[in-house]
């Protein structure tokens, strides 16, 4: 959903600090919530501020957690993800383990490499998997919007493209004959898991904006 000039325009732009350390998360979200014409001002993670421990059970409570930490630290509103490929045949597996799941350090290459060691004998139609996405916008006064947002797909044999990030390349959305790392950065946003979850919460934070009025949701960042 894209909001209308006169929508975004109705308020001063909101202030939200990105919480993932990931630049490669963080340039997704600022340039699906730029297209979707949400009426806010983006906010770089502080430098200073150490990396949330991730130990959540479920893909929302560790978004909630970065979220509610950035908030917490910087004191105005954030927002926060949290993604994971979850493969049918590895019962939801990697799932909140995807960034780490070859090791604490893995890189994406080694998370890459691992996943198709253990679907090295798995044939396409058993290589069904999507990726998910959580997203936390936590405000100063204890208040929260989620959204989710998925894409069905499978796992390829080998990686193939270029482009994106973590397990991109080797991830086939449904009806594509690419993959993730073979699209443009807009393509993969229109459909992906990420642009989905933040084009749900996008008209959330909208209707809070509307609702709560624009000095209510900025009274704690002045």
């Amino acid at each position: 959903m894209t909001l209308s000039d006169h929508d975004s325009l109705s308020f001063a732009p909101l202030r939200l600090v990105v919480a993932t350390a990931n630049p490669d998360k963080a340039r997704e979200i600022v340039a699906v919530l730029t297209d979707s014409g949400l009426s806010v001002e983006l906010v770089a993670r502080p430098g200073d501020i150490p990396e949330v421990v991730e130990d959540g059970e479920t893909l929302l409570d560790n978004a909630r957690l970065k979220a509610r930490a950035l908030c917490s630290a910087t004191g105005i509103a954030a927002i926060a993800d949290d993604t994971g490929l979850e493969v049918d045949a590895l019962d939801g597996a990697p799932g909140v383990f995807s960034a780490r799941y070859a090791g604490e350090h893995a890189t994406y290459e080694d998370n890459c490499n691992h996943l198709l060691a253990e679907l090295l004998s798995r044939t396409d139609a058993s290589r069904t998997a999507r990726f998910a996405t959580a997203v936390v916008v936590a405000f100063p006064d204890g208040s929260e919007l989620t959204a989710r947002g998925e894409v069905e797909g499978r796992i390829t044999a080998s990686p193939r493209g270029l482009g994106g990030f973590g397990y991109d390349s080797i991830f086939m959305p449904e009806g594509e004959s690419r993959t993730f790392a073979e699209m443009t950065p807009e393509e993969k946003h229109a459909i992906s898991h990420r642009g989905r979850a933040l084009r749900s919460v996008a008209p959330l934070v909208w209707r809070s904006m509307q609702t709560l009025g624009n000095s209510t949701l900025h009274k704690e960042q002045n």
